[in-house]
């Protein structure tokens, strides 16, 4: 019986499969008298336990042996006092009351936290074994039978890779490509509705000017929206919602063309609605806190890291220069939703006049060598806008490199004209200074024959392109990833930064386990060519920025809510540069994340090995 068909039951039950995966555990707890002798007794227990894993005296793999350790460290962690006082609760009372039998109110994810940790412990993960063996146990046969030297050793581990590799095409597959011949041929069905319903032509469609006079926003939007794409109730729902009370909102007649029009289901274009349709949560969010929204979403802290109007600077030689608060269509989890207040509202474009004092700035400071240029949307400005600041970077010695934030080439990429290329291309000045185009593709259904051309003009113009992927619930399925980072390179873009979803609670329908991204990591983009798998996992902290999720000494463990959700404290990286406290983070409930990747399709048994990252 698999962990998800027996994590609800009487709580006799429950327990009794806890003390199952650790007897000597169960007794600890039950027997002790206070809270402080079972923390003695545990930990005694957990460093008696390592020193025998140290030792040797379990027959352990070297992956396992590794994993044994590392939860050790996690579960000591979670004990610890100073755990406790930072997280605000006492992990060991609410596991105590629980095994004492007490009424407590715990989700099925806190006890399958403790079922995983306590296997891990004494290295009953099986995370060494992998995804693909998991879904063949025959290659575990196999794979020990493979000859440990010479060429009939390489002969045969080629024999496995080649059936590795085809696991691999196989998985990606399930996550479709704008550039499939049969994709591309139903795009451009959908593309000459959208023309038939806004009246527009051909020549209309590849015109920047018409596809941003035709944002669908508003009560016309919507039900042009509604109209044209199958929607489920709670879409119609949020869009209807944020109408009423004009939370921004807005689709580019492009990105509309790029939806799968013949289902609501999610089941191919998941990641392009999360986009644009906000989660009903989200919009109530946004409609309770329209008064002090500049105060409850701003979580980066922007208001605290903001020199000047404009600008925002929390790295040592990097800084931010905002010059819009708008953009052809609203991204649904922006981290600006705090500052945005409409798709297409050119009048938070400011003009020279207003953006001179704040390029003053940048003169004054030559400790800058990095600028992104972001907003809003950058690539909203007339090219002659854009070529002024540019030009005046290009007279700052100090600044060497120049990046453009934009999502742009993604929902309108005829807005990359060979004007707007030719232009940008004047700045880049090899060993002087380049200039870069950062956008966000979420998936390979989003890369396109269109967004491919615009690329390749701003390469052939000197520019270099990435990508920053936020790793939402809908990017987050088994291969979604590395499909995406496949697409990418496809089209020209490099991968860059993996973004764990800014943990706001507005848009807690998107936020996925830290411990997930790890995994992607370790078992899927690893399996990739070097060249697709270049990108940065990270996560962001308030007023710090960003943190490796990579780098495991710059966060640990700390605590387990009774609603199975893990508590990480992460660590300055700057550490002695400047005041900034370690930070505390509730993650998202691995068991919870779990049924809703069910409800999306995925095997949960799929994800087994998540639990032990930490």
């Amino acid at each position: 019986m698999s962990d998800r068909n027996v994590r609800r039951g009487r709580p006799d039950a429950v327990r009794m499969r806890l003390w199952d995966e650790d007897p000597a555990i169960g007794e600890i707890l039950e027997r002790s008298e206070t809270v402080e002798e079972t923390r003695g007794d545990l930990v005694g227990y957990l460093e008696d336990l390592e020193e025998a894993v140290r030792v040797g005296a379990f027959d352990l793999n070297r992956i396992e042996w590794r994993s044994a350790l590392q939860a050790i460290e996690a579960f000591k962690s979670i004990l610890s006092p100073e755990s406790e006082a930072i997280a605000g609760f006492s992990t060991l009372e609410t596991l105590r009351r629980f095994a004492r039998g007490a009424d407590e109110d715990v989700a099925p994810g806190f006890v399958d936290e403790f079922v995983h940790l306590f296997r891990a412990i004494h290295g009953r993960s099986e995370i060494g074994r992998g995804w693909f063996v998991h879904r063949h146990s025959e290659a575990a046969a196999s794979l020990e039978r493979l000859p440990k030297s010479g060429r009939r050793a390489g002969i045969e581990r080629s024999h496995f890779l080649d059936r590795l590799a085809e696991e691999v095409e196989k998985q990606i597959a399930r996550h479709p490509s704008g550039l499939d011949r049969e994709v591309i041929e139903q795009r451009r069905v959908q593309r000459e509705r959208v023309l038939a319903a806004l009246g527009g032509t051909l020549r209309d469609w590849d015109d920047p000017c018409w596809q941003a006079d035709h944002v669908l926003k508003g009560k016309p939007g919507a039900a042009m929206l509604c109209r044209l794409v199958p929607l489920t109730g709670d879409e119609i729902a949020a869009v209807h919602l944020a109408v009423r009370h004009e939370i921004p909102w807005g689709i580019t007649p492009y990105y509309l063309s790029l939806f799968d029009w013949r289902s609501a289901d999610r089941r191919v274009d998941g990641q392009v609605r999360a986009q644009v349709i906000p989660p009903i949560h989200t919009v109530r969010a946004m409609v309770e806190h329209r008064a002090d929204r500049r105060e409850a979403f701003d979580f980066m802290r922007e208001h605290d890291t903001s020199p000047r109007e404009r600008i925002t600077r929390r790295y040592p030689m990097i800084a931010i220069l905002k010059v819009s608060d708008t953009c052809p269509q609203i991204c649904t989890y922006c981290q600006r939703n705090w500052e945005i207040t409409d798709a297409m509202a050119i009048e938070r474009i400011p003009d020279r006049a207003a953006l001179d004092p704040t390029l003053d700035w940048f003169a004054e400071h030559p400790t800058i060598r990095d600028v992104m240029i972001t907003g809003g949307d950058p690539l909203l400005l007339s090219d002659d806008l854009l070529a002024y600041i540019l030009e005046r970077f290009s007279r700052m010695d100090h600044v060497r490199h120049v990046r453009i934030g934009s999502r742009i080439p993604v929902t309108m990429p005829m807005r990359i004209t060979q004007d707007l290329v030719d232009m940008l291309g004047r700045f880049c000045e090899p060993g002087i200074r380049m200039v870069s185009v950062v956008t966000h593709v979420e998936s390979a259904y989003e890369v396109t024959p269109d967004l491919a051309s615009a690329v390749g003009r701003l390469r052939r113009a000197g520019l270099m392109v990435y990508n920053q992927l936020v790793f939402t619930v809908d990017a987050s399925r088994r291969f979604q990833t590395a499909a995406t980072r496949v697409a990418l390179k496809r089209a020209g873009i490099d991968p860059y930064y993996t973004f764990y979803t800014k943990g706001k609670d507005e848009h807690r329908d998107y936020l996925v386990p830290i411990a997930r991204i790890l995994q992607e990591r370790k078992e899927e983009a690893r399996l990739l060519p070097g060249i697709f798998r270049t990108d940065e996992p990270v996560f962001n902290v308030p007023r710090l920025g960003k943190v490796h999720l990579r780098a495991a000494q710059d966060r640990e463990l700390i605590g387990l809510r009774g609603d199975g959700r893990r508590v990480y404290l992460f660590h300055p990286w700057e550490k002695g540069i400047a005041p900034v406290a370690p930070w505390p983070y509730v993650d998202v409930s691995i068991g919870e994340y779990l049924e809703r990747l069910a409800d999306r399709g995925e095997n949960p048994d799929d994800y087994r090995s998540i639990w032990y990252y930490y």
